[in-house]
């Protein structure tokens, strides 16, 4: 028989009837497959949301209004008036200006080294386990965790000039009182002083955790070379400690820059602005005097300064 007169027996399904009720059950299958990884989708979407929308809020959302805000005079209350690069112009012809962010560069050039070497110092300790280091590890690292009020008063007590305890036990030695506040000399040494006792927990963390992470192996090869001490710590543990101790600085210096808290607790700014740091004046330009506009400003010039030197820092990260 001619295949194109074939007949189907009865009660039997053409193949090509077969092939649509196929393709016709198959068809809300695949429809039912899109909705999971849809709804997924959107899951996402909401978790990430958690986060990005308090971060634009709180974070770039600030930022944009602070640099609008910057030309602009302003005293919070009615409109704020359009002045243009006013605010930059009167901050470049401050003198108190200058006198802030020169006392921020003295800053670190105190705290960041201090921090630096006395928490590589303390983590060599430990990581050593020589006497008393299970204390040490407690003392070294609790003052991190203390609010900047208590730490300020409680070397504001300690710097005392007439009843300090660090002017009592020099007195022993010879040396006369010390004004360490109060002073134009002194002020900015006693607040850095202040600042390396509070920051040390976290270099001193940082750095007792790249010790202990460090091959065992390099150690035990150098004491079969023979090498001293000076040696292992010159050749081996400093060049492996270099990633942390860049980390480290930077962290410091951004700090640094930042730094705030214990100025407004010891000295509040001086004697004659000896102790003031940028955040300072913008506080003291800001909340006292209402110049918000002209804080914005600062704000935006110790912005920019704050990432010109973390840029750096990361550069010579890479290089290295």
């Amino acid at each position: 028989m001619p295949a194109d007169l074939r007949v189907e027996p009865v009660g039997s399904v053409s193949s090509r009837s077969r092939t649509g009720l196929e393709t016709h059950r198959q068809r809300p299958a695949r429809a039912n497959r899109h909705r999971p990884s849809e709804r997924n989708d959107w899951v996402g979407y909401a978790f990430v949301a958690l986060f990005t929308l308090p971060f634009f809020l709180f974070n770039i959302l600030p930022i944009l209004f602070g640099i609008y805000l910057s030309f602009t005079k302003w005293g919070v209350f009615g409109a704020p008036q359009w002045v243009g690069l006013k605010n930059y112009t009167d901050a470049f012809h401050d003198q108190f200006v200058r006198i802030a962010f020169r006392n921020v560069v003295l800053y670190g050039a105190i705290i960041v080294p201090g921090v630096t070497v006395l928490g590589f110092i303390c983590a060599i300790y430990v990581n050593r386990r020589w006497p008393l280091s299970s204390l040490a590890r407690l003392c070294f690292f609790s003052p991190y965790v203390v609010s900047a009020t208590v730490i300020g008063l409680v070397w504001v007590w300690l710097f005392d000039t007439q009843f300090g305890l660090i002017n009592h036990y020099l007195g022993h030695v010879g040396i006369g009182n010390i004004p360490w506040l109060t002073s134009t000399d002194w002020s900015l040494v006693g607040v850095s002083i202040a600042s390396i006792w509070w920051d040390l927990g976290l270099a001193f963390i940082l750095f007792l955790a790249a010790l202990q992470d460090l091959p065992r192996d390099l150690y035990d090869a150098a004491d079969v070379d023979g090498a001293s001490g000076w040696q292992k710590l010159r050749l081996i543990t400093l060049p492996q400690m270099k990633p942390v101790i860049s980390m480290v600085v930077t962290l410091q210096l951004i700090s640094t820059l930042r730094i705030f808290s214990q100025i407004y607790v010891m000295t509040d700014g001086g004697p004659a602005s000896s102790s003031s740091s940028v955040i300072f004046y913008i506080y003291t330009m800001a909340i006292r005097r209402g110049l918000f506009g002209y804080a914005a400003a600062i704000s935006m010039m110790l912005f920019a300064v704050i990432l010109v030197v973390t840029l750096i820092q990361r550069q010579l990260i890479r290089e290295r």
